[in-house]
């Protein structure tokens, strides 16, 4: 009696006993732990070149932290109030936001994996045994072709009836995560979310500068018609000028051909200005997910290109990494990569399961809940790996070369964000540069025009003088409103490259997801 009693004290303790051992074993983690790139930075964004020029007119970087709303620099309220919009509107943002809540959902499976699955069940079935099959009275094994006339027991009888079963009750079941393998899931999954975190923050930064870019270009395309307009009107004044004086038997019917031929170029000029504003306007409409035009009413207003600040903040080479958020995505993937490989390692070695179940089985509904119904069920299972035909190495290797890929990955995304950012600088100091020279090429040219229409007016020089003079100032023109426009769209460029304008721009309900 007293063995009796100690044996099932030490049946019941069993399994209290192993899960302990189990849960003692459960801190190991194999696989490589993560740890952050080092990346080596240029000393400073500032080469001599780049320092502050001796000409007012130019805007130059500074080391100042990066405003986050940069736009709000041109001091143009039409754009930052586009700009505004952009985070709530724009199609792939808000598909970048929905990939980002697929990834938290995606580790909320994961991290699940930690916990035990409990799970509560009931069933009826109705089973009618076969009369020859497993519960019939068949001959015994000993006796060949129940030669002795022996059987293996059953139920006696040809026709065996049909019963009901009735069972309800609980099963639960956890894998005692022993070396890591779960934690290395919900590691890799937790780096996937951080990923798309920082990819819906790129395309936010993106789609800024991309309204940004085609609202610069867009007045420029609008600068450059009232450009065409204007030339346009004095070329009808030369043509009416040319014809009087034809009239008049002072010059050739040559000179009023020369003056038409002029008024039809620069009139060719307008349709195709006017196509590309129509197309601006609707790439905007599309950036804010609008029908086309949409914007027309209010974008189809003349406004002047948007001028760029006298200084531009570029902040510090260190804050580069923080702030652009390719390259924060490439560093997740890399931890996400390095994770795998310790959920590759794990499958190599042995899974422990803990299964239990407890319910209520009968064969008469009557006595379903009847303590004499109960039945339970607890015990661990072991996996232990022994041939796969080479598929856990196999995996292994993968996870190991996609890590050495995840690697170079984040090492390009550097090297290319600081090309990124001296190309960008390098583009809007020279350009500025360019534009000094235009905008001294228009006054000469503008003197050179008049200086022609007097002599001409005068019969001391031909009309063809005035033509020539009349193309120059239209291409200095139309160079220096091109250069306008490049100047302002490289600074666009230069902030996209450095990263900054996504910080504070997202809705109030996507701020808070990405926290």
């Amino acid at each position: 009696m007293f063995g009796m009693s100690f044996l099932k004290r030490g049946t019941a303790l069993a399994p209290v006993s192993l899960m302990a051992a189990a849960l003692s074993l459960g801190g190991c983690t194999v696989g490589p732990d993560f740890s952050p790139p080092s990346w080596a930075s240029p000393a400073s964004w500032f080469s001599r070149k780049q320092e502050p020029p001796p000409q007012p007119k130019l805007s130059y970087a500074v080391a100042e932290p990066v405003d986050p709303n940069w736009w709000r620099l041109f001091a143009d309220a039409q754009l930052t109030a586009l700009e505004d919009r952009v985070a709530a509107e724009n199609l792939d943002v808000r598909v970048a936001a929905i990939r980002f809540a697929e990834s938290r959902a995606q580790l909320a499976s994961v991290r699940s994996s930690l916990f035990p699955s409990l799970n509560a069940n009931a069933s009826y079935e109705r089973q009618k045994p076969s009369n020859t099959g497993e519960f019939a009275a068949v001959p015994d094994a000993l006796g060949a072709n129940g030669a002795y006339g022996n059987t293996t027991g059953g139920i006696s009888g040809q026709n065996i009836s049909a019963f009901d079963v009735y069972q309800t009750g609980f099963d639960a079941s956890w894998e005692v995560d022993l070396w890591g393998r779960v934690r290395r899931s919900v590691e890799s999954a937790t780096a996937n979310q951080q990923a798309a975190e920082e990819a819906q923050r790129a395309t936010l930064l993106s789609s800024l500068a991309e309204v940004a870019r085609d609202y610069i270009q867009l007045r420029g395309a609008q600068e450059q018609l009232r450009i065409a307009r204007e030339n346009l009107h004095t070329a009808q004044q030369s043509l009416r000028l040319t014809q009087q004086r034809a009239a008049g038997g002072v010059t050739t019917d040559l000179d009023v051909a020369n003056a038409s031929a002029q008024l039809r170029v620069t009139a060719a000029q307008i349709p195709a200005l006017e196509q590309q504003e129509a197309a601006l306007i609707n790439a905007l409409s599309l950036l804010l997910g609008q029908p086309p035009n949409a914007l027309r009413a209010e974008l189809a207003v003349p406004k002047p290109i948007p001028p760029v600040p006298p200084t531009v903040p570029v902040g510090l080479p260190s804050e580069l990494a923080r702030r652009r958020p390719d390259i924060r995505q490439a560093e997740a993937q890399l931890h996400a990569a390095t994770a795998d490989i310790g959920v590759a390692v794990a499958d190599f070695y042995p899974s422990l399961t803990l299964n239990g179940s407890v319910g209520l089985q009968s064969l008469q509904f009557a006595h379903v809940f009847d303590l004499n119904s109960r039945n339970y069920g607890l015990g661990p299972g072991l996996t232990v790996p022994l041939f796969r035909g080479g598929q856990l190495r196999a995996q292994l290797q993968l996870r190991e070369a996609q890590q050495q890929e995840a690697a170079i990955n984040y090492q390009k995304t550097v090297l290319q964000a600081w090309h990124d950012v001296d190309n960008a600088l390098t583009a809007y100091r020279t350009e500025q540069e360019r534009r000094v020279q235009l905008q001294q090429a228009v006054v000469e040219n503008q003197r050179a025009v008049s200086l022609a229409q007097s002599r001409y007016q005068q019969g001391v020089a031909d009309f063809l003088a005035v033509l020539d003079a009349e193309r120059s100032l239209l291409s200095s023109q139309q160079q220096l409103a091109d250069s306008t426009t490049t100047v302002s769209a490289n600074l666009v460029a230069l902030y996209k490259a450095l990263g900054g304008g996504w910080e504070t721009n997202l809705p109030v309900q996507q701020q808070t997801a990405v926290k």
